[in-house]
């Protein structure tokens, strides 16, 4: 899980031609520590209910990779 989760935060990096990361860290902040915006975590959004048919936003903001992981 955590290396698909890598995996795909990882494509959105690239799409925005940004430095890829070697590892996620459960404190690791989406807006802060991963740089993503709005658009950013709509598509995350979209790739992880694809990937593991979870919604991650179904019951309101999530903040971190750790509440990612809990959702998960």
């Amino acid at each position: 899980m955590q290396e698909k989760l890598l995996d795909i935060i990882n494509s959105i990096k690239r799409n925005k031609f940004e430095d890829q990361f070697l590892e996620l860290k459960p404190e690791q902040q989406l807006r802060e520590d991963l740089n993503f915006d709005s658009f950013d975590l709509a598509e995350l959004t979209v790739k992880i209910e694809e990937e593991f048919g979870v919604d991650i936003f179904e019951d309101g903001l999530v903040n971190s990779v750790h509440e990612i992981y809990a959702k998960l």
